[in-house]
């Protein structure tokens, strides 16, 4: 049996986060050759009787599955496509806020630049020096309070919802125009092409908010920006336009090589998962789903701490937290910097947290959208 999941995952697979990633994640894998309507095991003890109705309009014109799996475009009874719209969309407000701090703590990590198997590059640095997530969590209360932790949570939450909107939207719209083709792609093809492309196009679109959301998280005591705006006018004063897409290259550069690897492991993990029975999570799909998941986040990681070190470049380089950041020109020649200041694990700064902080996401994500969607029905029922 061709499962769903692969297509389900291709709408999904960029590593900046969006609304879709959290609430499909933990469904896209579940679904069987059931007919929609029957409860969607997603653990041995955990159903989601109405996930299927919710999502079935939205994925019905873009994934190709078995004919065992009929995907309804009528209205669902769990909920309208607006409501469904607003409950994920607060479950992904809900979630970016819960993990902020995570995120605060892996920007932290990423921008250190001493080296970690040589303790006398501790010496002359200039700013906190982190170990460990609970530990740089702790200091950074320690030093500058609690709501450090949720630093650019502002421009997180915008970054996050408009990343969902337009990856969405740019996905579907990727893969109506690629159906019409005269000659069609093979399924994969499609979803690989479809998800390099929203993605691509979703980053650009929405870059100048992950960049404010890094300064932001980077700061100190010392405050660079008094407010989101004022950071905006900063930038655009100082910087010129260019200025807010520093790294932008690295971040799009990373999309093909980490859908490239996500596919391939999946394909690979798919036949000889669906051998077992009693996986965790539900399925060979799932488990399969997972692992290139986290071997693909893990394969283009460096693309994304080089993205963080060139988001903070420029006339504010050295008044962050880490007030001796080097300045850095370009991808490859970041990439060579690195290496030779800090070795191979340098590169991996903050992947611990990158990787743990996606479990936490989707478990709020997931009860705070069931609670948001029943209240929108009942209000809806006592109209």
């Amino acid at each position: 049996m061709r499962a769903c999941s692969r297509e389900y995952y291709a709408a999904i697979t960029h590593p900046i986060p969006n609304i879709i990633h959290d609430v499909t994640n933990w469904v896209g894998d579940s679904v069987r050759s059931k007919p929609i309507g029957k409860p969607l095991t997603v653990a041995p003890t955990f159903q989601l009787p109405s996930l299927s109705h919710h999502y079935a309009p939205f994925f019905a014109s873009t994934v190709q599955c078995d004919k065992s799996i009929q995907l309804s475009t009528q209205k669902p009874p769990y909920g309208t496509r607006t409501q469904v719209v607003i409950a994920g969309g607060i479950a992904g407000l809900v979630s970016r806020f819960c993990i902020a701090p995570l995120d605060v703590v892996k920007i932290r990590l990423q921008l250190q630049i001493h080296s970690l198997s040589d303790p006398t590059s501790h010496h002359g640095i200039k700013g906190p020096i982190y170990k460990g997530t609970l530990r740089t969590m702790r200091a950074i209360v320690r030093e500058e309070g609690l709501t450090a932790l949720w630093k650019g949570n502002i421009s997180a939450e915008l970054l996050y919802v408009c990343y969902g909107g337009a990856q969405f939207v740019t996905y579907r719209t990727t893969t109506q125009a690629l159906s019409r083709l005269p000659h069609r792609l093979p399924p994969l093809v499609e979803s690989f092409v479809s998800g390099a492309v929203a993605g691509g196009i979703a980053t650009a679109a929405t870059y100048p908010f992950d960049l404010l959301r890094t300064r932001f998280a980077a700061q100190g005591n010392d405050r660079i920006y008094a407010s989101l705006l004022s950071s905006i006018r900063d930038i655009a004063k100082q910087e010129g336009p260019t200025g807010f897409f520093r790294g932008c290259s690295a971040a799009v550069t990373q999309i093909v090589p980490y859908m490239g690897l996500f596919f391939a492991t999946y394909e690979t993990l798919r036949v000889p998962l669906g051998q077992f029975d009693n996986l965790p999570f539900g399925s060979g799909d799932a488990v399969a789903g997972m692992v290139a998941s986290v071997l693909s986040k893990t394969g283009v990681f460096p693309l994304d701490l080089v993205r963080k070190r060139l988001q903070v470049q420029g006339p504010t380089r050295s008044r962050y937290v880490h007030t001796n950041i080097p300045e850095y020109h370009g991808v490859l020649r970041t990439i060579v910097t690195i290496l030779q200041a800090q070795g191979m694990r340098g590169l991996y700064r903050g992947l611990t947290v990158s990787l743990v902080k996606a479990a936490p996401a989707s478990a709020v994500t997931m009860w705070t959208y069931e609670r948001a969607l029943k209240i929108l029905r009942e209000l809806e029922l006592g109209k």
